[in-house]
């Protein structure tokens, strides 16, 4: 059973459009399939430019989230902030540190992005980086598993994983992603240089494209002939190689 997600609703077009307009911060739109018109259209250009996600549904999941007039437009007004990913890095890096990001790939449990959340930021990590598609909404059960550090660790909302791994290239990021048949352990990968770190979809992993554009494709290993971890239980120990290599370079 999914747990119950609780965040404002902003009810009908105009809201939701205002909301957009004004660069406050949203979750998700949910939008009825057979909706059109101007004010439909503006949505989801609104939304594109903010990288807010925008799912499609029938009545019958508008009617579950809201039971007033919702004109065909719903929307979860977001409990965090977030920020374009080159301004992140750009942070990052003029304050002197070695950037240090988690890019989730298809990580849909709330739970986990909650966790992930929480050791990436004891193990000193600087942001994760949250591609739209395929991405868990961070939700109130999102920030409990965190314990509140998805309030204090950057937050970088992206359309794609290949756009992402484009702005990183362009920065000069090495790309490390997370294969259970990488060729390298990750306490042999390089984790003191300006990094990201993939972590795949809880059932599938990493994507073609980071399969196809990674840097090294490094492993935990693993004893017992059992080769299985979750994937934020596999975060929290990439992160803290990542934290014990820097620290002893200091």
């Amino acid at each position: 059973m999914k747990p119950t997600v609780r965040l404002p609703l902003l009810v009908g077009r105009k809201p939701v459009i205002e909301a957009l307009q004004q660069g406050k911060t949203v979750e998700k739109i949910f939008l009825l399939r057979s909706a059109t018109g101007p004010e439909i259209s503006l949505i989801k250009t609104l939304a594109s430019k903010a990288n807010v996600p925008v799912s499609q549904v029938p009545a019958e999941k508008l009617d579950s989230l809201s039971r007033t007039q919702h004109q065909g437009v719903i929307a979860w007004a977001s409990l965090l902030n977030y920020t374009d990913l080159q301004s992140a890095i750009s942070h990052v890096v003029e304050s002197g540190k070695t950037p240090l990001f988690l890019l989730l790939d298809g990580v849909t449990d709330v739970r986990n992005v909650g966790a992930i959340a929480r050791s990436a930021l004891c193990c000193g990590a600087d942001g994760l980086i949250l591609p739209t598609s395929h991405i868990a909404s961070l939700t109130e059960e999102a920030i409990k598993t965190s314990a509140g550090a998805l309030n204090e660790i950057l937050l970088c909302r992206i359309p794609s994983v290949p756009q992402a791994i484009d702005i990183i290239k362009l920065n000069g990021l090495q790309i490390l992603g997370t294969f259970m048949k990488g060729s390298v352990p990750v306490y042999e990968a390089d984790l003191t240089l300006p990094t990201v770190v993939v972590m795949g979809a809880e059932d599938k992993g990493i994507s073609k494209d980071v399969l196809k554009k990674a840097d090294q494709l490094i492993r935990i290993p693993m004893t017992g002939g059992f080769d299985s971890l979750n994937v934020s239980v596999a975060a929290g120990m990439v992160m803290y190689e990542a934290m014990r290599q820097r620290i002893l370079t200091k």
